[in-house]
């Protein structure tokens, strides 16, 4: 297994460890307009302050290494006391405007704080943390708005004894970076409040679930929608409702159509019940009839779907057998049913196709290709990524980012989420129950809920070419309420989802509502 521990000489034990970082560290006396170094290789193994970079704090905790992203070395920080150490480089000479500080990392996680700055430089501090990932490099990125024409690139280290990080291959450029999707499926909403579920604000106060994420930053709403449900929610006429309720309160709505009565994924992808008996023909024409009706309905009530998802984790293809992957003909057939479904209502409307398995970049590539083979339209691709099912955030950012690139379109999260704790609300156990289940480095905490979706964020934020949206947390507002359980058809059923809501088992909202904030 990767270990970072350094393989230098013992001239690097670390000062003074522990020393705060309590004043500004001086500006380097060899100032550029340019980034110096940034991929560490000018020194070699070894070197305590590698060329064009200054240091400050525990300075023996920083230093080089062999083991480079692109080349041979990179930065490590590193000791085996606690440390607080800073490594940087301040830029003079600036044209004022936009920057995007690039770098490529790597993090044993456990710190205080790890994260690149950008500081300095006429406008507020910026910052992104490192994900952790203990051999996958992850790219991040961190924008600035340079006024004052310099600014200085920092890196930082709050660490326990033994943490650990490593950068390589950073830039500095003009440039933007952001998301625009920082939102939510909160398709449970409607059964909860039905069935006396309530929604706090942090302090206490009872609110109403959408205006409360709306305050913490969300912006936009996801809602499945079912043919005829059991329970009769996730129907056409409380998707209706709900729109209402999201629109006014100025989001963004994205529909995700399962094309079933019941839970659609890549397990199971079961006709409505009304469908049952139709011909392939037949079918296609009740896609396109359903997914007109309910994005017409929404029209006509001045809430239109800003975002449409043609299936719900499709892996397998929708509407089994007719429209399996075993028939790509039939099932490109039945995706371009929906696409023009809804291109009829409002051209302006996107259009999503949607995987699970956000870690599969062959999976990914095998599925779209194929698509794309078969004439199959769409306008953006959503992934499923949960880690603790779906592998390393590192092969996560290398599906992403082939997608987006090989298939020259938009990528967003369409489903992530992290639990803030392990025990039930209710008594079915839930689905993520155990420290053994969780992603290393995350800790079933609120905390490591907060930064969970803050790191999924930065990696959508890192997709080149500003194709990365954003990202859709589920499932926000599905709190333990009796009835509100996960079989439709069962009123008794459990919710075993409850302790990766963004509401605690006291119904407040929880401070990692705070990631809606992210950029």
């Amino acid at each position: 297994m990767f270990h970072p521990r350094r393989t230098i000489r013992v001239l690097l034990l670390p000062l003074a460890a522990g020393l705060a970082l309590t004043a500004l560290p001086a500006q380097g006396a060899a100032a550029a307009s340019t980034l110096t170094n940034g991929g560490f290789e000018a020194d070699g193994t070894g070197t305590a302050a590698p060329a064009g970079w200054s240091e400050y704090g525990d300075t023996g905790a920083s230093y080089t290494e062999s083991g480079g992203h692109g080349g041979g070395y990179r930065l490590s920080h590193y000791a085996s006391s606690a440390y607080k150490v800073e490594t940087y480089q301040y830029l003079s000479g600036l044209a004022n405007g936009p920057y995007v500080l690039s770098a490529w990392v790597r993090s044993s996680g456990g710190q205080k704080a790890a994260y690149i700055a950008l500081k300095n430089c006429g406008s507020a501090e910026r910052r992104t943390d490192l994900p952790v990932s203990s051999s996958g490099w992850i790219h991040i990125v961190t924008p600035v708005k340079v006024t004052g024409n310099q600014c200085t690139v920092s890196i930082n280290s709050d660490a326990n004894a033994g943490n650990w990080i490593n950068v390589d291959d950073l830039t500095f450029t003009s440039g933007t970076s952001g998301t625009s999707i920082h939102g939510a499926d909160i398709s449970s909403l409607a059964k909860s409040e039905a069935e006396g579920g309530v929604y706090r604000t942090s302090t206490g106060t009872t609110g109403d679930a959408i205006g409360i994420l709306r305050d913490a930053g969300m912006n936009y709403a996801r809602l499945k929608v079912w043919v005829n449900p059991a329970d009769g929610f996730n129907d056409k006429a409380h998707v209706l409702a709900t729109a209402r309720r999201i629109k006014a309160a100025g989001m963004k709505l994205l529909v995700d159509f399962h094309y079933s009565d019941t839970w659609a994924d890549p397990g199971k992808q079961t006709k409505p019940a009304a469908w049952a008996g139709h011909s392939y023909s037949r079918l296609k024409a009740d896609v396109h009839h359903h997914t007109y009706d309910v994005l017409m309905a929404l029209k006509a009530q001045g809430t239109t779907a800003d975002m449409v998802q043609v299936g719900n984790e499709i892996n397998g293809g929708m509407l089994w057998s007719e429209g399996s992957t075993d028939n790509w003909t039939q099932l490109a057939g039945l995706l371009n049913s929906g696409y023009d479904a809804v291109k009829a209502v409002d051209p302006a409307t996107v259009v999503a196709l949607h995987l699970a398995k956000g870690g599969d970049k062959a999976g990914t590539e095998w599925w779209f290709d194929k698509a794309v083979a078969n004439g199959v339209r769409f306008d953006a691709i959503g992934l499923s990524y949960y880690g603790y099912w779906h592998g390393p955030l590192s092969d996560f950012q290398t599906t992403l980012d082939d997608a987006a690139a090989r298939y020259g379109k938009p990528v967003f999260v369409a489903e992530t989420a992290y639990p803030f704790r392990l025990d039930s609300d209710d008594w079915l156990t839930n689905q993520i129950d155990t420290t053994g289940e969780l992603v290393a480095g995350y800790p079933a905490t609120v905390a490591g809920q907060t930064r969970w979706m803050n790191d999924v964020a930065s990696i959508v934020e890192a997709v080149p070419g500003h194709r990365g949206l954003g990202v859709f947390y589920w499932e926000a507002t599905w709190t333990a309420v009796a009835g509100n359980g996960w079989d439709p058809a069962d009123a008794s059923s459990g919710n075993g989802w409850e302790n990766q809501a963004l509401f605690g088992y006291d119904d407040r909202a929880l401070s990692s509502m705070s990631w809606f904030g992210h950029r």
